[in-house]
């Protein structure tokens, strides 16, 4: 990725110096200027959400969470531990309050937990990384954050819609996810069976026998 993005850069900087040279270190400082920016409100953002996150852990609230997503999580990860899914809910508490940051070491560590000792993923952990991906939001924390920055007015309208399109998304994938999951276990079932032996023996094999 950094080869990529090196690329990148140097092939916009190129274009730039080629198509509009008088102007090139206004819009490279203007640009570091939009970066910084959005960079210490996205900080902002994550530091007032990080520490509810921390009040939550305080009074125990995460503990009320899990037993309010235990019975889901235990039925979508079936053979996870009690840890696992500790973590997994967890981190499917910090997405639905739009913490996308503070999801990502909770589902670093769930990924750890769930590893079963080979060098590929389970069922388990791919369906983990499908809901994380679609993540259903209830308060799109960081897009709200980021239209405020940008001066809407109203910048909580996201919310409904961000709600229903992650709901639909998160939905699908858990099903195909899973679907996928039965086909691939039905397909290695399948090659495991052992071919029927010949019916005729050939007269040589006849005699080691």
């Amino acid at each position: 990725m950094n080869i990529v993005f090196t690329i990148m850069i140097l092939a916009s900087l190129i274009m730039l110096v080629v198509v509009a040279p008088e102007s090139a270190f206004s819009i490279m400082i203007s640009g570091a200027n939009n970066a910084l920016t959005l960079a210490f409100t996205l900080i902002a953002i994550y530091a007032i959400w990080l520490s509810i996150l921390s009040l939550m852990d305080g009074i125990g609230l995460n503990k009320a969470l899990n037993k309010l997503f235990r019975p889901l999580t235990k039925r979508l990860f079936k053979g996870e531990s009690d840890l696992a899914l500790e973590y997994i809910t967890l981190n499917f508490s910090a997405n639905l309050l739009g913490m996308g940051g503070a999801a990502t070491p909770l589902g670093i560590k769930a990924m750890e937990t769930m590893q079963d000792g080979s060098q590929k993923a389970t069922d388990n952990m791919i369906l983990f990384m499908v809901i994380n991906s679609t993540s259903i939001q209830l308060i799109p924390a960081t897009i709200i954050g980021l239209r405020a920055s940008a001066g809407s007015n109203a910048p909580s309208d996201i919310i409904l819609p961000s709600l229903l399109a992650t709901l639909i998304s998160t939905v699908t994938g858990v099903i195909l996810a899973k679907v996928c999951a039965l086909i691939a276990r039905k397909k290695g079932k399948v090659e495991k069976v052992e071919p029927p032996k010949p019916l005729f023996i050939p007269t040589g094999e006849r005699k080691k026998i």
